[in-house]
Order: structure tokens, then sequence, then C-alpha cells
């Protein structure tokens, strides 16, 4: 049977209640409200990565809402109460959790999760990257429309509660040498400092700099042992 097929047009009872015990609305509101905080949960776990730009919570509201008012627009089994119902009760629960997070300091951090530092001085904070289940690509994507073509420039940078790159850099030409991740490491692959080389080196697993007079070291403090050569402007070192 089609949608719609032997329904009786505009039967004011259906339309709005359907062809239910009234009692159970109440059982609605209990369904609404498990799924609403279930939701919430389920956000929360997928991180910011996931629900970058938007708070669990807006999120949660986007996704309930949608559902609520896509069935009742077209499905006849779905009462308008119904639905009129479940909106109601997501904005309630909207501004029940917004008045939660901003009186309960737990219950923001609970649900909004705190900033990640993932840069600090030029050093990629590697317990931060993977709390933050973000890869190396990702960071350094973030990093480049903030001007960064390398990571001695980055004085810190903390990934928000929102999934956007909060990035703090060094004044133009105070910058120490770092890491290059211009151009992008999928087009140019940093090369490996010649074996006579002297002079700063960085780590390609933290980009760490270190000072060498002739051969690089054999392994970096965060256990990497690849480097390449640290420099202020990649651009220009490219363009020489």
């Amino acid at each position: 049977m089609s949608a719609g097929e032997g329904v009786q047009p505009l039967d004011l009872r259906r339309v709005f209640l359907g062809d239910i015990d009234p009692l159970f609305l109440a059982e609605i509101a209990l369904r609404t409200a498990v799924i609403f905080v279930w939701l919430l949960l389920l956000l929360r776990i997928a991180g910011k990565r996931g629900v970058s730009q938007l708070s669990p919570v807006e999120l949660a509201i986007v996704i309930g809402l949608g559902s609520a008012v896509g069935d009742a627009m077209f499905y006849a089994e779905v009462p308008l109460l119904h639905a009129m119902l479940v909106m109601a009760l997501v904005i309630g629960l909207q501004r029940l959790t917004a008045h939660l997070i901003i009186s309960q300091e737990k219950v923001e951090t609970f649900l909004e999760g705190t900033p990640v530092e993932l840069v600090r001085d030029g050093v990629i904070q590697l317990a931060g990257l993977r709390t933050s289940t973000l890869s190396y690509e990702d960071l350094f994507e973030r990093l480049r429309p903030a001007g960064v073509c390398q990571l001695g420039q980055v004085q810190r940078a903390y990934f928000e509660q929102d999934g956007q790159l909060s990035v703090f850099c060094h004044a133009d030409g105070q910058a120490p040498p770092g890491l290059p991740i211009v151009p992008p490491w999928d087009l140019e692959p940093p090369a490996a400092p010649p074996d006579d080389y002297a002079g700063a080196v960085a780590c390609l697993c933290c980009g760490r700099v270190v000072e060498v007079e002739r051969a690089v070291p054999p392994a970096c403090g965060c256990g990497g042992t690849r480097w390449t050569v640290a420099v202020r402007k990649p651009l220009a070192l490219e363009h020489s």
C-alpha cells in the first residue's frame, strides 16, 4: 500500500493525534528525552573533529528537529501533535542543557570537552594530536591558512572546543627555524639532510629542532629517527 492510500483526508483527529491512546504522548516524551541524551553521549564520543563548527548540543538539535519536522510533513501516519511535542521537547532539553553548561563547569567539560594544545614553541604535542584524532596532514592543513610555512613560527596552537584551530605565531621575522610544512608533504616529502650537514635539523615526527655539527642524531626524544633541514622560509629556499 502506497503512502496515503486508504487515508481519510483532512481528518483532524488523525492529523493531530492519530489513532492511538492520548497517553502515548507521555511515551513520546520519554523516548525523546532518552534519544536526545543518548545522541549527546555519542556525539561526545565522536570527538571534536566529527562535530567541527557545531557543538554536540547544536548538532543534536539539528538532528532531532530535522527528523521530527521531516517525518510529520509527508508521512500521513505521523500525527502533527506528536511531531510538535517532539520539537518542543528538543528545544526544552536544549535550554536545560544550555543552563547546565553555563552553571556547571563539569557538565560543560563533559559535553563540549576542553581545548587541546597541539603545538608548543614549534614542537608538535604528540599526546594532544592523538587525543584530537588528528593526523599530521590535518594539523598542517589547518596551520597553512594561518600563514604558517614552518612550525618554528608557531608559539602555540590549540584545538578548540568547537573543532577550530587557534594559532599564535611569532611576529614577522622573529620566528626561529622549524619543520617545513610547505609545500604539503603529499606533494613533496621533506628531504633528509646531507651526511655532512651542519646546522639546524627538525624531527619529522614532532618538529623538535636541534643544532648539529656533522651528523644528525640517531633519534629524537620523541622516538623519531627521521630528520630534515629546519628552515625559516621554505618557499624562499625553494625558489632560491
